[in-house]
């Protein structure tokens, strides 16, 4: 950490260069790869950012005002969904605003120090999210399966444990992976191939032969990712079991409806992610890696917002009451 801290500290300005000292060449800084040279796409793969980005910014602010300002909505599910809500406006204004500007600047570069935040906030808002959507499957269990028992297991001091680990994990992760890959020497070219500093593509640009922090941290990363899914699966497990024993039509489209969403983003969320680290890497650019990377740091905010703020009744419900107050007054 010492020594990521040291390289750092060479940085001059934001414009990606290379410096030769005494046979070592210091890199201070990087060029994002765009998703297009033509510049009438690079406005549309702005506009289309920038789309997604509002729908995801005005969902999540939604959400997490709502349930701050309504006090019927102070309950564990709401409060791992508006933990949720803040983990997302982070995770995608990390990443998509930059790849904004660098569309419409035509500039793609970033500093090294940018870079290596990125890396550090993307690994920490990624892993607590995985966690925290873990967290809300049992809560999902725990009301459908257990509902008697609901109130002494999902206490409020419970709720903020796991809240504050699910952060706390993430930032550990997020330590580990940016200190690991910017401890090891960058040669040249210094072209990331990605709309945004990430693992892989920085493992394809370094010039050490091996890597076994960095290895030892992506199989750290996946195994919290195989673990989360398994315990969500088998919630999702218990769930669907107790909801197909409801008797009436009415009370099982209820349930599915507010499960299956939240199971559908967390598979698209975990697979994407994984199959972008695990895979082989690639000599020359490659169309998969874009879109890997676009649906698991984009889809699961935009989806979330979406979700949780257009198709949940008690959000309408708050929302309507929320306007109906600003009206009288």
């Amino acid at each position: 950490m010492l020594r990521l801290f040291f390289i750092s500290l060479q940085i001059i300005d934001r414009t990606p260069h290379s410096q030769n000292t005494d046979n070592l060449t210091v890199v201070t800084g990087f060029y994002l790869m765009g998703f297009s040279n033509t510049w009438e796409l690079q406005v549309l793969h702005a506009m289309s950012f920038l789309l997604i980005y509002l729908v995801a910014l005005i969902g999540n602010l939604l959400i997490f005002t709502l349930i701050t300002l309504d006090g019927h909505l102070h309950i564990p599910m709401y409060f791992f969904l508006k933990n949720l809500s803040f983990l997302d406006l982070c995770f995608i204004s990390v990443t998509v605003p930059k790849s904004i500007e660098n569309s419409l600047s035509r500039s793609c570069s970033i500093s090294f120090f940018g870079c290596v935040l990125q890396v550090f906030l993307v690994i920490l808002f990624a892993g607590s999210e995985i966690l925290l959507l873990m967290v809300m499957s049992y809560d999902h269990y725990i009301a459908i399966c257990q509902p008697l028992h609901y109130e002494s297991k999902m206490n409020k001091g419970f709720c903020m444990k796991m809240a504050t680990s699910s952060w706390l994990i993430g930032g550990l992760f997020g330590a580990m992976y940016s200190g690991s890959t910017f401890s090891l020497p960058f040669c040249g070219p210094n072209e990331v191939h990605q709309c945004f500093c990430d693992v892989p593509s920085l493992l394809r640009i370094s010039c050490a032969e091996t890597h076994t922090a960095v290895d030892v941290s992506v199989a750290f990363g996946i195994t919290l990712g195989i673990f989360c899914c398994i315990a969500t699966c088998i919630s999702y497990g218990h769930i669907f079991s107790t909801v197909l024993k409801i008797p009436t039509t009415e009370g099982r489209s209820k349930a599915f409806s507010t499960c299956l969403p939240h199971l559908i983003v967390l598979v698209i969320f975990i697979t994407t992610g994984m199959l972008s680290y695990i895979k082989p890497p690639l000599d020359s650019d490659s169309v998969l890696d874009l879109l890997l990377s676009v649906l698991y740091s984009v889809a699961p905010p935009t989806l979330n917002a979406v979700i949780y703020s257009l198709r949940n009744r008690d959000m309408k419900m708050s929302l309507r009451k929320l306007l109906t107050q600003k009206h009288f007054l």
